[in-house]
């Protein structure tokens, strides 16, 4: 049976599953089950861990790997490993001020850093007190004010990068979020006493703000309804289901910087966004957390890798919990992997130390799995070091 560290120093954990344990044991249950959890019966998102196992490595021996590189280039530009922070929310409900911790981490590890628009920092907090390579990512809601508003918004802060989510055309049915509010967005009573339980949490995120508020939606949400409880239903009208490719090219003309779009899951449509001029694709089931039932990203990238490698940048997040995940990405075609819930249970276990603690083990691994490979240089990895196996295992949190 496997022994798992069981103390509250990050420094001390060894793997993002650690981390994990520790975050459980800091915040309460109903930020536990937004961190965690996926749609209905969470099939997708068993399904984005259990599909790694498919791909077992095929080493070479008796190869120098004195000197390896993990760097890779990335819209032209050196990243020093092959991943990089992706678009999460509400992470100042896992520890205060949570957006520009992850944010200094990715800065310091030599990592992009993508800030959601239901983030709890403003954009303009994140470029000045955060640095290092920003994104910003945007839902196209109804209002196309806010979105070209935000835009610019970012254009003039100096983000590089804008990611727009595709895959909300309505929400995914979170069942675990019904049960922990009640009308009006109130905690249940239940979830009120086990807030009261962690008291650390409580000095952290709660008794010095109150709730935190959303610092980039503006005059999407009413006054006194830019709080993490009270916007989800506002936010869930602004959602368009008319939301189609002519919206990707209004935005292509209007934002001069990288234009990546998230969310695709079908050859067809990582072709459509070559033709409108994206510069990048995001292979992404959005966590588990909307269709359930859906393929995993990585069952797909080897044929979207074939048709858009050397013309769109491919990226891919999903269940990615070790190096050997990132490495097997790499293997089949990514250009880079996006990091959501493995540095957000850093996040949520110890603040920017723990998501940097996040980031250096991923780095260590990704290291270690090149030495054991025989391989000297990450971006010469290709599918000859992986043979098919099709014997995964269903479990895990994605």
């Amino acid at each position: 049976m496997r022994r798992y560290y069981s103390g509250h120093d990050v420094e001390r954990a060894r793997s993002i599953e650690e981390l994990r344990r520790m975050a459980m044991r800091r915040i309460p249950n109903f930020c536990r089950e937004y961190l965690e959890g996926g749609a209905e019966d969470e099939v997708t998102l068993r399904r984005n861990r259990s599909v790694f196992e498919g791909w077992a490595f095929l080493p070479r021996t008796l190869v120098d790997v004195t000197r390896r590189v993990r760097s890779v280039d990335l819209f032209g530009q050196p990243i020093a490993s092959p991943f990089l922070i992706g678009p999460t929310g509400f992470n100042g409900m896992l520890t205060r001020r949570g957006d520009l911790a992850l944010a200094r981490a990715a800065a310091a590890a030599g990592i992009p850093f993508t800030l959601s628009n239901v983030s709890n920092t403003a954009l303009e907090d994140i470029a000045d007190k955060a640095g290092g390579r920003l994104w910003m990512q945007v839902y196209l809601y109804r209002s196309r004010r806010f979105v070209h508003d935000i835009a610019k918004r970012a254009e003039r802060a100096g983000f590089e990068a804008l990611i727009v989510t595709t895959d909300l055309p309505a929400y995914g049915n979170r069942e675990w979020d019904a049960r922990n509010f009640r009308s009006g967005a109130r905690l249940t009573l239940r979830n009120l006493i086990d807030t009261a339980c962690h008291p650390r949490w409580l000095c952290d995120v709660f008794l010095p703000d109150g709730m935190p508020r959303f610092r980039n939606l503006g005059d999407l949400l009413p006054p006194g309804k830019d709080h993490a409880a009270g916007a989800s239903a506002i936010l869930a009208r602004e959602l368009d289901p008319s939301l189609n490719w002519q919206d990707i090219a209004w935005l292509r003309d209007l934002w001069p910087g990288k234009l990546i779009v998230k969310g695709i899951l079908d050859p067809h449509d990582a072709e459509q966004a070559r033709h409108f001029g994206v510069d990048g694709v995001i292979l992404s089931n959005h966590g588990g957390r909307q269709l359930d039932g859906a393929i995993s990203p990585m069952e797909i990238l080897p044929d979207v890798a074939a048709l858009l490698k050397g013309h769109v940048a491919v990226l891919i997040d999903g269940g990615f919990r070790r190096g050997s995940d990132i490495v097997k990405a790499r293997a089949l075609g990514a250009d880079a992997v996006l990091l959501g819930r493995a540095t957000l249970y850093g996040l949520a276990a110890g603040g920017e130390k723990g998501a940097a603690r996040a980031i250096h083990l991923l780095t260590q691994e990704v290291d270690r799995v090149l030495a054991l490979l025989g391989c000297t240089d990450i971006r010469n990895l290709g599918p000859e070091v992986l043979r098919p196996v099709f014997n995964s295992i269903s479990g895990g949190q994605a």
